[in-house]
């Protein structure tokens, strides 16, 4: 009797564990939950039984479950535990990136038809531990519910953009960014890396463009101001660290997009290649911004090979298969001024400056193409006059764009997504409305942001497989350090997780900001600031 009461302390005190009853603090909030009569003790003891093809995937989660219960995890080939299923046949039915999550009494099963799919399952177990359990504040283990989930997303585009050329972050915080894009189970980030007011990625070819392009003297303190933060900012990525930053994100199942605007938003580039512009006059990198004057000069030979240059180095350094170009807010006039820019135009047979753009954009396009990539732009490259900011005579463009090319919708009337989509383009729906972080959270609330839909309500069914998802973007004029950044972009960046994953009909804002509370508490541990 004795040593029956000894053993039963023993097991008391090994499992004085938390009893996890709630499975509804994941998020993005997954396809289904069941929730089964019994639960499994998960401790330290715990091995990680893998596929071979999940090494990957198990360092992960060995590496997760070491920094909450302070010893390392086995990986092993066969045994019980945490069994991680590279499964195939179920691509049919769970897509590339779904998965099956298994909580029985033999411990838990993660099974998937990808390794993205396995990594997106680790997620949700993280998620139903404990939020400061990564912090190893409670090492003991955790009683969790018999359950299944079966999941997979609503988009295959989930992304999160970062705007570093109007503020530079460096490396620690793009990859804080990309570990609670995993967790979220985020899939692109896109990287806004070349604007006006700084070039920040290093091109081998042209030196100048980080040695001048990307330093400004000073920078605006508000819209329209002519106050300075009176000090100098700048910085740039050398290839090594965008590499480095590649790889981290692959092994979270990341893709990087880059953004090297073209051809307007080259203030930076010019000032440091004078002879790239069309006016002549640009020497300095911006320190103001909004819409500028200058741009490349497209109808230069030379300034196109330029460019065709920098995408070389480009499309060597991003595995990834989009390259976006930008294409936004292009000031036409230059090349309505310039006498080489309307010779080239009649040369080819080109009505207006918007056909030399659409035109260039496409010559970019097929440029992409024959290296096994696709370009993707704002949606002002198709031509429309989404800023409402032309004379009758050049509202309607003549060229067309190429239609490989992915239309990343920003702005202008929704209608402008159905004509897209009807002519066969792919579209990434990011109506600033909507989806800018750089607005304030008055203009737009969590509600706002977490009740966005990226298929416009009148969209006929049979386009909605082009629509490809959202993005949420930062644009980072006026948020010049990782705190403000981070308070910008958390929570909404939650609230779009689960539009771009969760199924319109399992999404509920009240249970969603009860799982926010929870996941608010991550944050704090993992050192993100957020708005209250």
């Amino acid at each position: 009797m004795i040593l029956h009461n000894f053993r039963i302390l023993l097991i008391s005190a090994m499992f004085s564990l938390i009893s996890l009853k709630s499975t509804a603090q994941i998020i993005p909030y997954p396809l289904g939950i069941d929730v089964r009569s019994g639960e499994y003790a998960l401790t330290g003891e715990v091995n990680i039984i893998s596929d071979p093809s999940l090494q990957n995937e198990a360092s992960r989660l060995a590496e997760y479950l070491a920094r909450g219960f302070g010893r390392k995890t086995e990986v092993k080939q066969a045994g019980e535990g945490i069994k991680l299923i590279h499964e195939p046949a179920l691509l049919d039915s769970m897509g590339d990136e779904g998965y099956t999550l298994t909580v029985d009494k033999t411990g838990i099963t993660i099974a998937a038809p990808t390794p993205a799919g396995v990594f997106y399952g680790i997620q949700s177990l993280r998620q139903l531990l404990p939020p400061d359990f990564e912090n190893g504040v409670l090492k003991n283990g955790f009683m969790l519910p018999f359950m299944e989930i079966r999941d997979k997303p609503r988009f295959p585009w989930r992304a999160f953009m970062l705007d570093e050329s109007r503020h530079f972050m460096g490396t620690a915080v793009v990859k804080k960014m990309l570990d609670q894009m995993a967790l979220l189970k985020m899939n692109v980030f896109h990287w806004h890396l070349t604007d006006d007011q700084g070039w920040r990625i290093e091109i081998k070819k042209y030196p100048k463009l980080t040695e001048f392009g990307s330093w400004r003297k000073d920078t605006q303190l508000e819209r329209g101001s002519e106050e300075r933060t009176g000090v100098p900012h700048g910085g740039f990525y050398t290839q090594e660290q965008i590499k480095e930053i590649i790889a981290y994100a692959q092994a979270r199942h990341i893709t990087v997009v880059p953004e090297i605007e073209m051809p307007g938003h080259a203030t930076a580039a010019i000032a440091a290649y004078p002879w790239i512009g069309s006016l002549g006059t640009t020497t300095e990198v911006s320190e103001v911004f909004g819409k500028l004057e200058d741009s490349f000069n497209i109808s230069d030979p030379r300034v196109v090979g330029f460019l065709l240059d920098v995408l070389d180095e480009v499309i060597t350094l991003f595995p990834g298969e989009i390259i976006h170009i930008g294409g936004d807010e292009v000031n036409h006039t230059p090349w309505l001024n310039s006498e080489m820019a309307k010779d080239y135009m009649a040369s080819q047979g080109l009505k207006s400056p918007v056909d030399l753009q659409i035109h260039f954009t496409n010559k970019i396009s097929g440029y992409l193409s024959k290296a096994g990539k696709r370009m993707m732009g704002w949606n002002d490259i198709l031509g429309d006059d989404i800023h409402q900011e032309r004379d009758s005579s050049a509202v309607n463009a003549e060229q067309k764009l190429a239609p490989s090319s992915v239309v990343h919708f920003w702005k202008g009337d929704l209608g402008l997504i159905e004509k897209a989509v009807k002519e066969g383009y792919q579209v990434v729906n990011s109506n600033h409305w909507d989806t800018y972080l750089d607005y304030t959270y008055q203009r737009l609330p969590l509600s706002r942001s977490y009740a966005f839909n990226p298929i416009p309500l009148e969209l006929d069914g049979k386009y909605h497989p082009l629509i490809l998802g959202t993005g949420a973007q930062i644009w980072t004029e006026y948020t010049p350090d990782e705190q403000a950044m981070q308070k910008q972009v958390f929570p909404r960046l939650i609230a779009y997780a689960e539009v771009g994953w969760t199924a319109l009909g399992n999404k509920d804002y009240k249970r969603f900001l009860e799982a926010l509370e929870v996941f608010k508490e991550r944050l704090s541990f993992y050192g993100v600031s957020f708005q209250e």
